[in-house]
């Protein structure tokens, strides 16, 4: 079994983990309502996914009633 002759340096670890990054999630703008949201995701706006509703979105009490 393989084990270790020397101590893994801070250096050498860093380097291995250095594409273990996070990154800000890429945004577009959603086609329905034009607010930005994930790709390949229902928008959490209007709820439209694929030019159809995907999502019943709940109304806020500030929010006027629709009708």
């Amino acid at each position: 079994m393989g084990v270790p002759k020397r101590k893994v340096s801070h250096a050498r670890q860093g380097d291995r983990r250095a594409h273990l990054a996070i990154s800000v999630p890429q945004l577009e703008e959603c086609p329905h309502c034009h607010q930005p949201k994930r790709a390949h995701r229902a928008c959490p706006n209007c709820g439209f996914y694929a030019g159809r509703p995907v999502l019943e979105l709940k109304k806020t009490k500030d929010e006027p009633a629709a009708g």
